[in-house]
């Protein structure tokens, strides 16, 4: 995913762990903690969603995702683009979970981008102060584009990022 214009400042506070461009996407369908074999079987189904399809938009601001009072991720709402991705999620999502053999998630779609996520051991006080931050940041100027869909993995070095990419399927132009 292509995101331009985004700058998150001024920087977070502690107990906010930011991700890297690198690890910015949208998500379609949460495997969690499935066998690789069974991510690959989903996968190999990803060719065939009439809906899927290159995506540009924006986002309409920041909102705090997870349990209402202890959220842990901060995310970025897409506003324009918001109808292709629901559609995608909507076509795809029980499917993918199904073949993979993951739980099913019958909550509505909501595409969004996480940007930074509230540490587990955030004290309610930290977690006021990360949500404050949250709602500084600007979004007016952040454009994204969606040009591919992927299958992802924790990748091996946490450190350098969180996510690895194990297979891609572009959507042409």
């Amino acid at each position: 995913m292509q995101v331009d214009g985004l700058r998150l400042h001024p920087a977070p506070p502690e107990r906010v762990r930011v991700f890297r461009t690198s690890d910015l996407h949208v998500t379609l369908g949460f495997l969690g903690s499935v066998e690789e074999s069974d991510a690959r079987r989903a996968w190999d189904r990803i060719g065939g969603y009439p809906s899927f399809r290159r995506v540009t938009g924006s986002f309409s601001g920041i909102e705090p995702l997870g349990h209402p009072r202890k959220p842990s991720a901060l995310c970025a709402m897409v506003d324009l683009g918001r109808e292709p991705l629901t559609e995608m999620i909507t076509e795809a999502r029980e499917t993918l979970l199904r073949a993979a053999g993951a739980p099913e998630d019958t909550r509505p779609p909501l595409p969004h981008m996480t940007l930074a996520r509230i540490q587990r051991r955030a004290n309610a006080a930290e977690r006021r102060q990360a949500l404050r931050w949250a709602h500084t940041i600007d979004l007016r100027a952040v454009t994204f584009a969606a040009p591919a869909v992927a299958l992802y993995t924790w990748a091996d070095n946490r450190q350098e990022r969180l996510f690895q990419i194990v297979e891609r399927h572009d959507f042409g132009s």
